[in-house]
């Protein structure tokens, strides 16, 4: 297997930590690690290391390589600008079968979360197989645990199950829901959280391009036929140009007729916020996740980072305070899903130092 590690992203929702120089991926949130180097040590006990490979922006491509010592720089692949998840994924789908024709290619977020190595790995090489021998684009669901609202959903049909393993048909993917509609999916028992994870023969990737978005199909067909020659900047640039922003779910995934869910058992996190990552954390007695230099009182159930600077909490609860080299976000629990306005405002006032 080939596996793509998507890390382009800008991880608007963990501001003040995540900058556009280092953002969410190459923190280390959880468990010590950056977020990327947990995903590519998770894969590297998949697939040989020298078919890993990673698609970021120019910005993104040093930092990765400091992150990440051991990765080679050849195997970063580098897209001219962020233009959401099917043109980066068909860049690297391009690139990839240009080497390897009859590539089977694996799609991972450079930003989840996921402790249960045995199970992942089984779930990844039975979508593996069933990619490799089915006209058929995979993906991975997770069974949910609670009404999240902060995750979108994957129908499945209970009555399609192929073979002994857990692969499905898909009937349709659903948005972040409402609570009451989240409760409704899970009473239903045939809806799975959409992970973001995909595998795919290269060739039947680039038929659903062709298909369902044939103008990006055309550009990546001219990158493709350029690549390796001297030229090939320039062509990535021009063609890039004029490529439109699109979703790999929204604009293929959601309308192609061959989509098939492995059923992962695996636990799993796409750690969204600043919420998120107090659930995954160990709390004290008080319910309190105190990093670096943090002196609490009469305080419960909050999440106080700070690496230098003292943050000293009397008498409150249910807080999120992150305290960075120039700034602090102090946020109720429940609240850090809008810390992304706070980025697009700093952006709209051209505050770049903040950014």
């Amino acid at each position: 297997m080939y596996a793509v590690i998507i890390a382009g992203g800008i991880g608007k929702r963990f501001w003040p930590r995540s900058r556009r120089e280092r953002p969410k991926q190459l923190l280390d949130i959880v468990d010590g690690a950056s977020m990327l180097q947990m995903t590519y040590e998770r894969l590297k006990q998949l697939t040989d290391e020298k078919k890993i490979y990673i698609i970021t922006g120019q910005s993104l491509k040093d930092c990765i390589l400091k992150n990440l010592k051991d990765f080679s720089e050849k195997n970063i692949i580098v897209e001219p600008s962020g233009k959401n998840t099917a043109p980066a994924i068909g860049l690297a789908t391009t690139l990839i079968m240009a080497k390897d024709p009859q590539a089977v290619i694996g799609i991972f977020p450079s930003d989840h979360l996921i402790r249960d190595l045995a199970e992942f790995k089984k779930a990844i090489n039975e979508g593996f197989r069933f990619a490799s021998d089915h006209n058929a684009l995979v993906t991975f669901g997770i069974k949910p645990t609670r009404p999240a609202t902060g995750y979108g959903y994957i129908q499945f049909d209970k009555n399609s199950k192929v073979g002994e393993g857990g692969v499905y048909k898909v009937k349709t993917f659903a948005e972040k829901p409402n609570l009451e509609t989240a409760q409704r999916f899970l009473e239903s028992g045939e809806f799975f959280w959409n992970s973001g994870m995909f595998i795919w023969r290269g060739s039947n990737i680039m038929n659903a391009y062709k298909l369902l978005l044939p103008e990006i199909y055309e550009n990546l067909k001219i990158i493709g036929e350029s690549f390796g020659n001297p030229e090939y900047e320039a062509v990535l640039k021009r063609q890039w140009s004029s490529i439109h922003s699109v979703s790999v779910d929204y604009g293929i995934m959601e309308k192609a007729k061959n989509v098939y869910v492995v059923a992962g058992k695996f636990d799993w996190s796409d750690v969204g916020s600043w919420d998120a990552v107090y659930e995954l954390q160990t709390k004290d007695a008080h319910g309190n996740v105190a990093i670096g230099n943090v002196f609490t009182l009469n305080t419960t159930n909050s999440y106080l980072y700070s690496r230098k600077n003292l943050i000293a909490a009397v008498g409150v609860s249910d807080l999120i305070v992150v305290q960075s080299k120039d700034a602090i976000l102090i946020t109720r629990r429940g609240s850090s899903e809008q810390v992304k306005e706070i980025v697009d405002w700093l952006e709209r006032e051209k505050k770049s130092e903040y950014l």
